[in-house]
């Protein structure tokens, strides 16, 4: 499983997922800040890629275009980084990985996590 990490997380997660045996790329290693999340979304289908994301617009997009891929995984907690909820998106991971595989929206609330498979409608 790779995973893209959108422009409104903090790219210390490629090192964080990179210590915790997961391939990762930060948006900014592969497009500009301002890309659409259009963009990023066709990037990730088209790759293979899981988004890792705090914006809500990957499972808008999700639900208007009916799409079975790419997996995304919003975080939805006020402290965004590794050492805060780290341990709780790792579980996740590690948890829904069969999904995530196949085609899902996971939301993470702090501690406490939704999964929905694709499509969404």
């Amino acid at each position: 499983m790779k995973i893209l990490i959108d422009m409104n997380l903090s790219p210390v997660w490629v090192q964080y997922f990179a210590e915790n045996a997961f391939v990762s790329k930060h948006w900014s290693e592969i497009g500009k800040a301002n890309d659409p999340d259009k963009v990023i979304f066709e990037y990730a289908k088209q790759n293979g890629f899981v988004v890792f994301t705090h914006d809500l617009d990957f499972g808008a997009i999700l639900a208007a275009t009916n799409a079975k891929a790419p997996s995304v995984f919003q975080i939805r907690s006020q402290n965004l980084l590794p050492e805060a909820i780290g341990p709780t998106v790792l579980k996740c991971f590690h948890d829904y990985a069969g999904f995530l595989n196949s085609g899902c929206l996971i939301t993470l609330f702090d501690q406490k996590s939704r999964i929905r498979l694709l499509p969404l409608n």
